[in-house]
């Protein structure tokens, strides 16, 4: 039986309808997981269901993500947000990591991850994070990777891909800040961004502020081992 492995999904403003990227949806495929899309589910009893039937969440890119969640008003760089998704997503992960199901999240997806445990973000990092940045909105292909990330040894990101150094592609304009206590900075720009967090308890919960799903079809081999450990970690 192949894990099944919830996939959050995308909505415009007008909620009218749910969209999730094909490469997320062969991400896991390919690794061997069973996707199914979820829906922004609001009541608590639906929402616990959901996590006693999938085997594992993987958190998908999307818009931004309210800053009064974590204490902030918004900044005037603020994108995007659709409240919806914030709550189903950041409830959902609140009652994975108690059961100790593995999470993996992607770009919104790993800083969703951090604020369920009790981090906080940057609305926008070219406004508000210190000292010159990279370029973390590529004009390159989706595919390509524009910069480096330091991996720190002995992490879990570490032992799945290999590497104490990857290059990744990049499209966004948030970020981590604070690192929930219960989590460490296993990935991270040469310019300080915060590019994967990871907890330090919970058997796999993952985020990476990149794009691997892009990347993966295009025979990235670390991309394709997060992939491939996610699902391991699920069965």
């Amino acid at each position: 039986m192949k894990p099944f492995i919830g996939i959050t999904s995308s909505m415009e403003v007008d909620q009218s309808y749910y969209m999730i990227g094909s490469d997320n949806v062969g991400a896991i495929t390919r690794a061997g997981g069973m996707p199914v899309m979820l829906p922004n589910y609001q009541d608590i009893e639906d929402i616990e269901q959901i996590a006693n039937s999938i085997d594992g969440l993987y958190a998908t890119g999307g818009y931004d993500i309210d800053p009064t969640l974590f204490g902030e008003e918004p900044h005037p760089k603020l994108g995007t947000i659709i409240p919806a998704r914030d709550f189903f997503e950041i409830t959902l992960m609140k009652k994975l990591l108690q059961m100790g199901k593995p999470i993996l999240g992607v770009c919104r997806g790993a800083q969703t991850l951090n604020i369920a445990a009790g981090g906080d973000m940057y609305q926008d990092i070219y406004a508000q994070a210190e000292g010159a940045l990279l370029q973390h909105q590529q004009k390159a292909p989706k595919e390509h990777g524009s910069h480096f990330v330091a991996v720190l040894e002995g992490s879990l990101l570490h032992r799945l891909t290999g590497e104490k150094k990857l290059r990744v592609n990049s499209r966004h304009h948030q970020a981590n800040r604070s690192v929930a206590t219960s989590f460490q900075v296993s990935g991270q720009a040469s310019d300080g961004i915060i590019e994967a967090i990871e907890s330090k308890d919970h058997p796999f919960a993952l985020g990476l502020q990149w794009h691997p799903e892009n990347m993966a079809p295009h025979q990235d081999e670390a991309s394709i081992r997060i992939y491939e450990g996610f699902i391991q970690a699920t069965q």
